[in-house]
């Protein structure tokens, strides 16, 4: 009988919880704002991880996303020295950072299908009128 979860997936769970309260609690930069680990990748021989994030605070122009991004991969050895504190693995991933773009897109088509169920509505009212 297969295991419902791999090790993979459990470590990349693990991982995640671990760079979330880090970076919440340890990484102290205004550039930041509040950031959200949404999900992180790993590699099968755990040597690589992706993790992906979002910010809060700050305003998400192209400029400000690359300037946070740069600061969490320039942290990205300390982070790394302090999941290999918190974890017992004999690799600690290299980590790697990037902008989730999912709940921007998420955020875009509700309002695209708001905005249809609007004009709908509104077609529905005049045609009762």
């Amino acid at each position: 009988m297969a295991r419902e979860f791999n090790r993979t997936d459990r470590v990349a769970e693990q991982l995640q919880r671990e760079v979330a309260q880090i970076i919440q609690m340890e990484v102290k930069d205004p550039r930041l704002g509040m950031v959200t680990v949404s999900g992180v990748d790993i590699s099968r021989d755990l040597y690589y991880a992706t993790a992906y994030v979002t910010f809060l605070g700050i305003e998400e122009t192209e400029k400000n996303l690359k300037q946070a991004l740069d600061v969490l991969n320039q942290a990205s050895g300390f982070i790394r020295s302090l999941i290999g504190k918190r974890m017992k693995m004999r690799v600690i991933p290299q980590l790697k950072f990037e902008y989730d773009k999912s709940i921007a897109h998420g955020s875009e088509l509700s309002a695209l299908i708001q905005k249809a169920r609007n004009k709908d509505s509104d077609n529905e009212s005049d045609e009762d009128s």
